[in-house]
């Protein structure tokens, strides 16, 4: 391919298709020209050294990890649809993520979802301190299974695994759950269902303690 027909964005879009398939180590100036079919002044020229190339990859994953739009009728829903939509951009791209985790910018990263949180927690009646729990709850829900999510996809085979472990002594004497556990795990269905239990119980939760703490020194004062 001749420099001259090369763009910017497809360097970049074919750089972060070499990290999601084999990480940012896989990613060279050589591996990266050869599959644009191009030489590597011609990549130089348009975004400078690896190094550029890379800052260019996490600023683009800064820009994509900020285009989740709340989908749904009702305050609830579109909070699990923002939840939906971060775990689902998280697993596209985890290599870039890591990249972005490297340069400090994590932080930088999440704000467009926990901005698209705040407006929903707003939007369901939750305010102060509570709206900030609220959102900070849903991010680290998603967060987190997503982490044990990915590590139960990494380990090694188990042996025993779970259809052998769980009897019905295991499970308290429980043989319906037992069988539950012993079935292979739903990660799709599972979310959701955890996301939404969540989200329900945060929204139509009581106020937090300190806030019936305050509420009722107001009520003594106001008899007083």
């Amino acid at each position: 391919m001749a420099r001259s027909s090369l763009t910017r964005e497809q360097i970049l879009d074919t750089a972060a298709a070499l990290v999601r398939r084999n990480g940012p180590q896989a990613l060279t100036m050589r591996a990266l020209a050869a599959e644009l079919g191009t030489a590597v002044t011609s990549i130089y020229w348009h975004v400078g050294n690896r190094e550029s190339l890379l800052d260019a990859l996490v600023e683009r994953t800064l820009q994509e990890m900020g285009t989740l739009r709340p989908a749904g009728r009702t305050p609830a829903a579109r909070i699990v649809s923002v939840a939906r939509g971060l775990r689902r951009q998280l697993r596209a791209r985890p290599h870039l993520i890591a990249m972005v985790h490297e340069r400090g910018l994590t932080e930088r990263m999440f704000l467009p979802a926990q901005q698209a949180l705040v407006h929903e927690v707003h939007a369901a009646g939750l305010r102060g301190a509570r709206a900030a729990a609220a959102v900070r709850a849903v991010q680290f829900q998603t967060v987190g299974f997503l982490l044990v999510e990915r590590n139960r996809e990494r380990s090694p085979v188990q042996s025993p695994g779970e259809g052998e472990l769980w009897t019905a002594s295991a499970a308290d004497d429980d043989p319906a759950l037992a069988r539950a556990l012993a079935r292979p795990t739903d990660p799709d269905r599972l979310f959701e269902d955890s996301v939404r239990a969540l989200v329900e119980g945060l929204l139509t939760g009581p106020p937090q303690q300190g806030a019936r703490r305050r509420t009722g020194t107001r009520e003594r004062e106001t008899a007083e």
